[in-house]
């Protein structure tokens, strides 16, 4: 351990502008209100998954997750205000944590926009004393590395236990997935697993024949993923529900695929239909909630939370956010839990590869709501979608009280009795 100097980095050449080197050994002796930390490696280790050889992953305590691959996307001013969105202070004294060429490069980016005061961390974070933050159950938001090993039968943590399935998610014909897909990776198509009048779960013999036509058992570990990941966290909360044991999905989506440089494949896969789930369907029926329910959590604000996962101008009755959805407006009572843009993106709990947002931000304008860990949560949106995506979220954050209301705004707005609201509402904390 270096006590009470830094040392230049072994790979100081690399770096146009210098960079001085520490460990998270020495961060302990500064004060924690005068510097931050920024992970610059993938949202994946940040949230646990193992890097290299390590067995361990996950980050130092307080760390802000900006994944220097991310700057491939982003040029000033956009650099700043994702810099501000996550929480990073231009005045502090800032130390990095990922591989040299990441450090150089955000360094380079940092010092463009007057950020000068910053150094990069050598440990390893498997050698960091302290406890380290991960997500409770990160394994289950899988990496395209992680995923790929266990295509190709390779050994790896967290495999699955029981046989796996991967399958991809999308609403109508397999059309995009026909051209290319993960290997070996089934297609869902939304319209089986949802029906009409309100985009509502299917019955249970229904969603008991789409299952077994997919050849999955209970034990069986299904990893979803989609174009719009949306889509697969749909499909992942509605097997959770029916009693999927192991329920992963893949952290970016397709594009994570795709970007990590791996190979797809063309043309339909089929499942062997002749599979019993082996328990009955739903053996998690709590996970999915329906009117009385929300009525039910709307009645105990105190200690639980109806979630509405729609964008701002959705929530204060300027859009419905849909063309088939005419009422606008909110339900009475629910606290907003932001969404994105539109009814068809999620911006607020991505980052800009599309994966997971870091649970502290999250946590954080949750709280801002009233929105408690301990409470009774159920997400809603317009129909379902990204409300599951978000549960997902909450899930793997170790959130356990939670579900998604089913019916979301369109059902729940088709019934003029229901009370609904718009206009302006401030934050309850």
């Amino acid at each position: 351990m270096v006590s009470g100097k830094r040392l230049l980095l072994p790979f100081i050449g690399l770096l146009s502008t210098p960079l001085m080197a520490t460990t998270f050994d020495d961060l302990a002796t500064l004060p924690a209100s005068d510097i931050q930390v920024i992970d610059c490696r993938s949202s994946n280790h940040y949230n646990g998954w193992p890097e290299g050889s390590a067995t361990m992953g996950g980050h130092y305590p307080g760390a802000i997750n900006f994944d220097s691959d991310w700057l491939s996307t982003l040029r000033p001013p956009h650099l700043e205000h994702l810099l501000q969105h996550k929480g990073v202070k231009f005045d502090k004294k800032t130390f990095l944590y990922c591989g040299p060429e990441k450090a150089k490069v955000l360094n380079e980016q940092l010092h463009s926009i007057g950020m000068d005061n910053v150094a990069v961390i050598t440990q390893k974070i498997s050698d960091y004393k302290g406890e380290i933050e991960r997500l409770p159950k990160f394994q289950n938001l899988v990496s395209p590395e992680w995923l790929e090993q266990v295509i190709n039968g390779e050994n790896t943590l967290y495999a699955p236990e029981k046989g796996f399935k991967v399958v991809e998610v999308a609403w109508g014909p397999p059309t995009k997935y026909l051209a290319a897909h993960i290997p070996g990776a089934l297609y869902l198509n939304t319209n089986d697993i949802e029906s009409e009048p309100w985009w509502n779960r299917v019955d249970d013999k229904k969603l008991t024949e789409v299952i077994k036509n997919l050849g999955i058992s209970y034990d069986t570990t299904v990893i979803f993923y989609g174009r719009d990941n949306t889509a697969a966290a749909r499909a992942a909360n509605i097997m959770m529900y029916a009693g999927v044991e192991d329920v992963r999905l893949l952290n970016g989506g397709w594009k994570s695929w795709v970007n990590a440089g791996y190979i797809t494949e063309p043309m339909l896969n089929s499942a062997s239909a002749n599979v019993e789930f082996g328990r009955p369907i739903p053996s998690r029926p709590d996970l999915i909630i329906d009117v009385p329910e929300a009525k039910n959590i709307l009645a105990d604000p105190k200690h639980k939370s109806l979630v509405s996962i729609r964008t701002w101008d959705e929530y204060i009755g300027i859009t419905s956010g849909y063309k088939y959805i005419k009422p606008k407006g909110r339900i009475t009572g629910s606290k907003w839990g932001h969404a994105g843009s539109d009814a068809y993106h999620l911006e607020d709990f991505r980052n800009p590869d599309d994966t997971m947002l870091s649970a502290d931000s999250i946590e954080a304008f949750w709280k801002e709501w009233g929105i408690e860990k301990s409470h009774q949560a159920s997400f809603y949106c317009g129909t379902g979608w990204r409300a599951s995506e978000v549960f997902f979220y909450a899930y793997v954050m170790g959130w356990e009280n939670i579900s998604v209301f089913d019916g979301g705004w369109f059902e729940w707005s088709g019934a003029p009795a229901n009370p609904t609201s718009t206009g302006e509402i401030k934050p309850s904390k």
